[in-house]
């Protein structure tokens, strides 16, 4: 009997006093009696990212019971992805060990940071709808993108990745630049960012952009890279 009643008040609870989704990284109760506490376990680095959720049930006989499961609203790892047109080996050798050097400085780190080749611009416009479908934002590096401060990227880059539940594109056009599907006017409304008004190769702007990623990591960590 006592089963019962407990099963019976946690499905009340959950369908009738929680005030959101039942995955949701934030809940609130409308109903004291029944819920003592709510916690959210955070990660010590970022309290943005849950990672653990308590429910704590107070019945009237002073029986206690704890719930505990995983939420991943956002995952704990945060994942970048840089989508360029190119291939990966067809630039300079130190242009790649260049891009390494940053990308061993991110391991330790909870960032990861991936680049995916694509052959050509249908490739990577189909690409980046497949991405925009799974609600990541996407970011395009284009010279008619607004220019902005290291700082100023790093609050965008992380105000990104929260959006889109850790996880961030940012696109390189190829040689052309970027395709008139992504960036033109019949284009959806997409960010624009320009690394500079100077001119680089993509290859080259991969290699910035992704100092700048680091760069960022390093700003938020308060560590003294950044002067």
């Amino acid at each position: 009997m006592n089963s019962i009643f407990v099963f019976f008040v946690l499905t009340t609870l959950i369908k009738t006093n929680v005030g959101c989704d039942a995955f949701s990284p934030i809940c609130y109760y409308s109903d004291p009696h029944y819920l003592h506490h709510s916690s959210i376990g955070r990660s010590p680095k970022s309290s943005s990212f849950a990672k653990t959720q308590n429910l704590q049930l107070s019945f009237s006989n002073h029986e206690r019971i704890t719930f505990r499961r995983r939420t991943s609203p956002m995952k704990m790892g945060l994942e970048v992805k840089i989508r360029i047109v190119g291939r990966k080996n067809g630039g300079e050798p130190w242009l790649e060990s260049s891009y390494s050097t940053y990308e061993k400085r991110l391991k330790p780190t909870n960032l990861q940071v991936t680049t995916q080749w694509h052959k050509n611009d249908d490739d990577l416009v189909k690409a980046v709808e497949g991405d925009e479908a799974k609600n990541h934002p996407v970011v395009l590096l284009d010279p008619l993108g607004k220019m902005c401060t290291s700082e100023k990227f790093c609050d965008g880059m992380y105000k990104w990745l929260e959006e889109g539940g850790s996880r961030l594109t940012f696109v390189i056009g190829g040689a052309e630049g970027l395709p008139e599907e992504l960036r033109g006017v019949g284009a959806r409304r997409r960010n624009l960012l320009s690394l500079s008004s100077l001119t680089f190769t993509h290859q080259f702007a991969r290699i910035l952009l992704m100092e700048q990623i680091y760069r960022a990591s390093e700003i938020r960590k308060g560590s003294g890279y950044h002067k």
